[in-house]
């Protein structure tokens, strides 16, 4: 099976497990499943957020996932439980279509990672 293919099909699977869990089926974009990985990876759930504190866990979901790409690296956890990363290689120039392709890899081996696709 081609590489496209596979990540289409994770990437579907991925979405459907997410929005029947997190959304009452309704399919959630991109933004909001790096959202709840940042929430999964900050570990503080049930809770209301303020609006820098969303783009915060979006930022800490980003580096989370493009860690294992060389692109961030986990630094340490602040006195509020807040993870930080520091730029280990700066992400190369890309076009809107490739962002999200490299997104949506990341976040499926972050999903495999977990177990929670195969």
């Amino acid at each position: 099976m081609s590489r496209d293919i596979q990540l289409k099909e994770r990437w579907e699977q991925l979405v459907q497990i997410l929005s029947d869990q997190f959304s009452q089926g309704e399919d959630l974009d991109l933004d909001a499943i790096i959202y709840l990985i940042g929430v999964q990876e900050y570990g503080k759930f049930g809770q209301k957020f303020k609006k820098d504190e969303k783009l915060n866990l979006m930022h800490i979901a980003i580096c989370r996932v493009l860690e294992p790409y060389g692109y961030y690296e986990f630094d340490y956890v602040d006195h509020d439980g807040w993870p930080h990363y520091h730029v280990k290689e700066m992400l190369p120039p890309l076009k809107a279509g490739e962002q999200s392709v490299l997104m949506k890899e990341a976040i499926v081996n972050y999903f495999l990672e977990k177990e929670v696709i195969s």
